[in-house]
């Protein structure tokens, strides 16, 4: 069908057009976690809820505010609050994502380890891992060194989308969206993910994002959920949500645009000074009503979920 994109926007841009609409953000909410193992410590870049066994899951990345060493836990609800759920595995990793991809769960993290070439620096990866359930999740690909916001979907043509997010002076710059397509989990490769043509003309060189998660929209389309991001003048750091909808078909691509801001959350702490205005798409989701709600790490210190309109609601009713 192709759809329709037009000139690369800043965020600057994307934010103006985003406070002179008429979008609608309600019903924010702390989400409050409880219990021995997440005790002095923060719960940030959750995942939306999803059910596992019956029962409704979020997956956190829990750490100290003074460390970047994080362990992602599963979370269940009770009381109103949220608990580490009993006998559920834990993984050192960050930014925790899941999909289903042919019946499986598929959860991904990021994961950091020491930089071969530089001490005392990290580097970083995105690790997957497969299973009918988070009990039964078992390692089976890592990504390339260097890349995070590696995001899957299953197609309704059986194969899967991979949306990438290389960096580097070679090709990404401070980070960009590109995408391939594999036949299956067993075709993923560092070489294919390396090698994904990237989506052109949605950020400018001195701005960065990422996917975060994508949704499969019913007339075949894909709905993606993601980040964009920048510096200001004083060095501080900008995280807005966005979305936009990609048409594997034809691998054109809609214009992203925001869909929160910082100032619609609950005021709250900042893991520091110069991350006060992040917000971290963790995931969304439909309410099949016209709106949706989003989960989100908050200042990288916290998790709140926010009532907005569905961005991908008026695509779905597009014929691909």
């Amino acid at each position: 069908m192709g759809l329709n994109k037009t000139a690369v926007k800043t965020c600057e841009e994307l934010l103006r057009t985003f406070q002179s609409s008429s979008a609608v953000l309600r019903d924010a909410q702390r989400i409050v976690f409880a219990g021995a193992d997440v005790e002095g410590k923060d719960v940030y870049n959750i995942t939306a809820p999803f059910t596992d066994e019956g029962e409704q899951v979020i997956a956190g990345r829990v750490e100290s505010r003074d460390s970047e060493h994080s362990d992602i836990l599963f979370f269940t609800e009770q009381n109103g609050s949220w608990s580490p759920r009993a006998g559920a595995p834990t993984f050192r990793l960050q930014d925790p994502f899941f999909t289903r991809i042919a019946g499986e769960l598929v959860l991904g993290g990021v994961e950091i380890f020491p930089d071969p070439l530089k001490p005392d620096a990290l580097k970083w990866r995105t690790v997957f891992y497969r299973g009918e359930n988070i009990a039964s999740l078992q390692p089976f690909f890592k990504g390339p060194d260097g890349m995070k916001d590696i995001r899957l979907v299953g197609l309704t043509d059986g194969s899967i989308g991979v949306f990438t997010r290389p960096q580097g002076a070679d090709k990404g710059g401070r980070g960009k969206i590109g995408f391939v397509r594999v036949a299956s989990l067993d075709e993923l490769t560092v070489d294919r993910i390396n090698e994904a043509p990237l989506l052109d003309g949605q950020f400018t060189d001195e701005e960065w994002g990422g996917a975060n998660e994508a949704h499969l929209l019913r007339n075949g389309l894909v709905g993606v959920l993601g980040h964009i991001a920048s510096f200001d003048e004083q060095g501080d750091r900008h995280y807005y949500p966005m979305a936009f909808v990609f048409d594997p078909a034809d691998e054109t691509f809609s214009d992203m645009e925001l869909i929160a801001v910082r100032a619609a959350f609950l005021p709250g702490p900042s893991k520091r000074p110069d991350l006060q205005d992040v917000v971290f798409s963790g995931g969304l989701v439909r309410q099949g009503d016209g709106t949706a709600v989003l989960y989100a790490g908050i200042s990288d210190a916290e998790a709140q979920r926010i009532t907005i309109a569905d961005p991908f609601a008026r695509f779905e009713h597009e014929i691909a």
